[in-house]
């Protein structure tokens, strides 16, 4: 079989049991690939046949390979970056998938689809208006880091955490899709648990575009008075002078988009080892690997944010960068009144 035969629902999330016994078929896929492109074996046959974690661990690999040559390729290291809010997704619809091929109950797949194919929407929308898919488009981030370290080095970089590693971590964050799918082999239907994590996770996409919604139209107001002169209306001229928005969701954390993209995961996975009734399971790898990566790309975003404006230290005083540090919300420090000398009103008045 290409599911392991569990005895206890605790077995769902069992490394041993439920991925070890399967490894070998990863070594086998080049060689049965070959057979399908030979006409010798079933495409179909081939995908039920294999393991879905082992095989859509495959893809990730398989699709690491292509974004380093497209990186290296078109010097653009932002590939990864433009399939970031599809991948999660499609692994996701490969375990629904395949449980629907092989007959396994693919209720509970269907309402983790269903969050992450609205988390998919949202995301690729906010990153192609950003101008993400544009011809040449690129993070500005890995400039900055490119010229930060010796060219071998970021090639390095390229080779392993760019390409490979990121494209891993999105099929891991996905991963705890495989042990929702054996837990259906003790509890087929969908319950009202797997009802309330669905609407969590809804929750948090919302949250998420209610705080990129609160930036983009930060920006939008600040470009309008650059360009204009205009305050445009529920903005002061303060706020846009300071550069960065520190209102609504952004008052209570510097980052709350960050915060929600982060949860997402981190619940999917705690949804995993509810449903196989687990307090933590290997697959807490991808959630927590992501926490660190949007640790350290914070970091940078947050030593550039604060080199442009300089009262954006006294608002990482004042703010968690993810969780909020007290119920209050930040207080924008009053703008002083300019004062004007009398020498100064008198050479404005001899000069008209």
């Amino acid at each position: 079989m290409a599911i392991p035969t569990l005895h206890a629902l605790e077995e769902c999330s069992d490394f041993s049991k439920t991925v070890e016994p399967f490894i070998p078929q990863l070594y086998a896929l080049p060689e049965r690939l070959f057979a399908v492109i030979s006409g010798n074996e079933s495409l179909v046959k081939l995908y039920t046949e294999t393991n879905p974690l082992i095989s859509g661990f495959a893809i990730s690999v398989f699709l690491g390979a292509v974004f380093l040559v497209a990186a290296e390729v078109n010097r653009n290291y932002s590939q990864v970056d433009r399939f970031w809010s599809l991948l999660p997704t499609f692994y996701i619809a490969h375990f629904d998938i395949w449980g629907r091929l092989t007959g396994v109950p693919s209720q509970r797949l269907d309402a983790a689809l269903l969050f992450s194919t609205v988390w998919s929407i949202r995301l690729t929308y906010n990153y192609w208006r950003k101008g993400g898919y544009e011809i040449g488009s690129e993070d500005y981030r890995w400039p900055i880091i490119r010229k930060q370290v010796p060219k071998i080095v970021f090639h390095v970089l390229n080779w392993t955490f760019i390409s490979f590693i990121q494209s891993i971590l999105l099929f891991m964050l996905s991963a705890p899709a495989y042990t929702l799918l054996l837990a259906t082999q003790f509890e087929p239907e969908l319950s009202s648990a797997d009802l309330a994590f669905t609407a969590v996770e809804l929750g948090l996409i919302l949250a998420e575009w209610f705080a990129d919604q609160q930036q983009w139209n930060f920006h939008a107001a600040k470009d309008e008075h650059k360009k204009t002169g205009k305050v445009l209306p529920g903005y002061k001229q303060v706020d846009l002078d300071r550069g960065f928005l520190t209102s609504g969701l952004w008052g209570y954390s510097r980052h709350p988009n960050f915060a929600c993209e982060q949860s997402i995961w981190f619940f999917l996975y705690q949804w995993s080892c509810f449903a196989s009734k687990n307090l933590y399971s290997w697959l807490a790898a991808g959630p927590v690997f992501l926490i660190m990566l949007f640790q350290g790309s914070t970091w940078l975003t947050e030593l550039i944010t604060s080199g442009k404006y300089p009262e954006y230290r006294d608002y990482q005083r004042s703010v968690g960068m993810f969780v909020p540090t007290s119920a209050s919300t930040y207080k924008a420090p009053v703008a002083k009144p300019k004062v004007i000398r009398t020498s100064e009103l008198a050479n404005k008045q001899k000069q008209k």
